[in-house]
């Protein structure tokens, strides 16, 4: 198994895609926590997690994927839009909702 064709079929296959530290029910992290917070209010109803800490090759392969070093990854049309901190100023500023608009997310 070719984990980056694994990766880039779940990232090109799926709207929303948040690898994450636990599930949206149950964040293992701050971090994780907040992005699922932040795509909550933004109404994201059609999001596909994949919890980094189940497979550790996804949690090595999404850092080379994207060449981000850190969790959690938002990727929104096949693109990589950032890790916590950048979905937390792209909300504040409303592009985010804006992005998450375009690709009807719930």
């Amino acid at each position: 198994m070719d984990i980056q064709n694994v990766i880039r079929e779940q990232v090109t296959g799926n709207p929303v895609v948040l690898y994450m530290k636990g599930t949206p029910q149950f964040p293992m992290c701050g971090f994780s926590a907040t992005a699922v917070q932040i795509l909550k209010n933004l109404g994201v109803t059609n999001l596909f997690s994949v919890n980094v800490l189940e497979n550790e090759d996804i949690r090595n392969g999404i850092k080379e994927y994207a060449n981000w070093p850190t969790i959690p990854q938002l990727y929104i049309k096949g693109e990589f839009v950032g890790g916590c901190d950048i979905m937390r100023e792209m909300y504040e500023n409303g592009e985010l909702k804006t992005m998450l608009a375009e690709v009807g997310t719930n």
